[in-house]
C-alpha cells in the first residue's frame, strides 16, 4: 500500500514515471534507485495501462527508506480522436475494477501495433514490429516508444524525441488512431482503487484554449482531482498557464518528470523546479 504523506515533509515528488513494465528503459528497481540518487523524497512509478512493476518497486522504496506511492497511466479517447493520459496516484493495485479495466485497455494494443508496423512498412521502414517488440518487456504493451527506438536504431530518425515530429505523431505516416478507454471509464476505475486521478503533461495535447477547458471541465465533473502543472513535457510557459488552469478549476497540483529513461527524457527524476506558489500539492491527499 502507499505511505501516509505529510505534506511538509515533501521536498522532492516526483510523480509520474516509466519502467520496462511499459515503455520505460529501467526496470523498476533501478527506477527507485536513480530517483533516490536524484534526491528524490516521494517516488510514484506509473506504468501505462500496466501495474506489474509496483511491487517491484515498492520493495526497492522500502529498502532505502524512500516514499512510494502505487500508481499508473491509463490511456483515455476523449471527443472522438483525441488521446489523453490520466495518472492514477495512491490506488489500490489489486482492485479488481481497475485490473479488469486496464486489462481491457491493454488488449488493443498488439492489433494496433501491427497496423503501425504496415503504415511505416509503406514509406520504407520494414520490420518495425519485430524490431519494435525488442525494446518491449511484455508484449501486450507494445506502444510508440518502442516503434520510435527502432527507427531510431535503423537510421530512420537522429534521436528519439525526432521520431515522433515525423513519423509517429498525428498526422505523420506512423500514426494510427486507436480507441483507448473512455474518460468516464477510466475516473470510474481510479475511482473505485481509491485513487487520486491526475490529468497527465496536458501541454502535450496541442488543443485549442476553448477545448482545453471543455476537457478539463469534463475531467473535474468526472472526478478528475488533479492536474499536472510541472511535467517533463511542459516549458515554463506551460507551467505558468496550467497553474493557473489549477486554481481556477481547484485541481490539486502535481510534480512529474514522465521519465522514461537515461537520454530520452527532457527532464531526470527529480530534477523539476519547485511547484509555483499558491498551488495545493496533490500528495497532501494521499493516504
Amino acid at each position: 500500500m502507499s505511505t501516509n504523506t505529510d505534506t511538509a515533509a515533501v521536498a522532492n515528488a516526483d510523480l509520474h514515471c516509466h519502467s520496462t513494465y511499459s515503455d520505460g528503459l529501467l526496470r523498476p528497481q533501478e527506477i527507485v534507485r536513480r530517483a533516490y540518487a536524484n534526491g528524490v523524497d516521494l517516488l510514484a512509478l506509473t506504468d501505462h495501462d500496466e501495474v506489474g512493476g509496483l511491487g517491484e518497486a515498492r520493495l526497492a522504496a522500502q529498502e532505502l527508506g524512500l516514499k512510494f506511492i502505487d500508481g499508473v497511466e491509463i490511456s483515455v479517447s476523449w471527443d472522438d480522436d483525441t488521446t489523453v493520459h490520466i495518472v492514477a496516484l495512491d490506488i489500490d493495485p489489486d482492485h479488481p475494477a481497475l485490473l479488469a479495466g486496464l486489462a481491457q485497455v491493454r488488449r488493443g494494443r498488439g492489433e494496433r501495433a501491427s497496423r503501425m508496423a504496415a503504415e511505416l512498412d509503406n514509406v520504407g521502414i520494414h520490420g518495425a514490429h519485430q524490431g519494435a517488440l525488442r525494446y518491449v518487456g511484455n508484449p501486450a504493451l507494445v506502444g510508440r516508444s518502442h516503434f520510435a527506438r527502432y527507427i531510431v536504431e535503423t537510421g530512420h530518425a537522429k534521436d528519439f524525441r525526432s521520431v515522433f515530429d515525423h513519423w509517429l505523431a498525428k498526422g505523420k505516416p506512423g500514426y494510427v488512431a486507436h480507441s483507448w478507454a473512455t474518460l468516464a471509464q477510466a475516473l470510474g476505475w481510479i475511482g473505485a482503487a481509491g485513487g487520486i486521478a491526475v490529468m497527465a503533461h496536458p501541454g502535450r495535447y496541442r488543443l485549442s484554449n476553448k477545448t482545453l477547458r471543455r476537457l478539463l471541465a469534463e475531467f473535474r465533473e468526472l472526478g478528475g482531482k488533479g492536474i499536472e502543472v510541472l511535467s517533463g513535457s511542459h516549458s515554463d510557459v506551460d507551467t505558468r498557464e496550467f497553474a493557473r488552469y489549477a486554481r481556477e478549476f481547484g485541481f490539486l497540483a502535481s510534480r512529474a518528470s514522465d521519465f522514461h529513461g537515461p537520454g530520452e527524457s527532457r527532464i531526470d527524476l527529480g530534477m523539476l523546479p519547485r511547484l509555483p506558489d499558491n498551488l495545493t500539492p496533490v500528495w497532501g491527499d494521499f493516504r
